[in-house]
């Protein structure tokens, strides 16, 4: 009577370069997640600063008066100006009547002037919007003295104190976004480097066997950065994927936040983040194994 021998479980042999990378992948796309986040901020607060500086306009009295002719000469003569603000190639200026001016005021205030003054002391204007390139006080006394220059033009206003104020804060915000960003992607690369060393601490024996039997550094190398780099990108989709969803769900909690968002930069910034994290999976594997290489085989316990 034979006895059947228990069969021998074949032990899988594990390949080169390969590691525990599910917590490598989650790590690293949670850190990809961060740096995400303060993209998608960088880019509303963006789109919020041109929403801004387009606000910022010069207003132009008319003479009373002038003829319709002269009126639209000097519209035309103001629009095709390199400092107006255009939209899809279109100047922003707009024309306003003394009869709308006076009827928003009595909107606005719930006073009729006309009433005890028995005429419409209001002028026709022009109001138009300026580019962000002549945006400072020094550009628009200057752009308001030349505009006055042209015949039929009484005079040119702007709020100064509002240009200052947004000027200024828009400088701070820049500088402190710049800072942040700074600290914010030497913590996340830092971060992943860790992660991926400690990854790798598993595999300094099998290096070293490599090493024993004559296996080139390159040849060592290649698989692990391979698959790092494979890694790398799969974090970057994940964060991706985890960015759009919060996306999605702000929107529909939020009214007009997507009014702040550009498909194209989000894209952009999605691929940003599946670059990004290749890039730093490469060199973080690539300084960690360097390191591994040049161990001793006591330093290696």
């Amino acid at each position: 009577m034979s006895v059947n021998k228990p069969e021998k479980k074949v032990r899988k042999k594990k390949k080169v370069g390969a590691y525990q990378y599910g917590t490598v992948i989650f790590s690293v796309a949670l850190a990809l997640f961060v740096v995400g986040l303060f993209g998608i901020l960088l880019l509303h607060t963006n789109k919020l600063t041109s929403n801004i500086q387009e606000n910022i306009e010069l207003q132009v009295y008319l003479k009373k008066n002038i003829s319709e002719n002269q009126r639209s000469r000097i519209q035309l003569d103001i629009s095709t100006s390199a400092y107006v603000l255009k939209k899809e190639e279109k100047p922003q200026i707009k024309f306003i009547s003394k009869e709308e001016a006076a009827k928003k005021f009595i909107e606005d205030t719930g006073e009729d002037f006309s009433e005890f003054l028995g005429d419409n002391p209001l002028r026709d204007a022009l109001v138009v919007n300026i580019a962000p390139e002549f945006q400072t006080n020094l550009k628009l006394d200057s752009l308001s003295k030349s505009i006055e220059q042209i015949s039929g033009v009484f005079e040119v206003t702007y709020v100064e104190s509002l240009v200052d104020s947004i000027n200024k804060n828009l400088k701070n915000l820049s500088l402190l976004l710049l800072g942040f960003a700074a600290i914010l992607l030497i913590i996340v690369t830092m971060l992943i480097n860790s992660t991926i060393k400690l990854a790798l601490f598993s595999q300094r024996f099998l290096i070293r066997s490599m090493q024993l039997v004559g296996a080139t550094s390159g040849f060592i190398k290649r698989p692990f950065l391979q698959r790092s780099m494979f890694h790398g990108a799969i974090a970057g989709i994940v964060a991706s994927l985890l960015l759009y969803g919060l996306l999605q769900f702000a929107n529909s909690k939020i009214d007009r936040l997507v009014e702040l968002q550009e498909e194209t930069y989000l894209l952009a910034l999605y691929g940003l983040l599946i670059v990004l994290g290749s890039f730093i999976a490469f060199i973080s594997t690539y300084r960690a194994m360097n390191k591994y290489l040049k161990m001793s085989l006591d330093e290696l316990y």
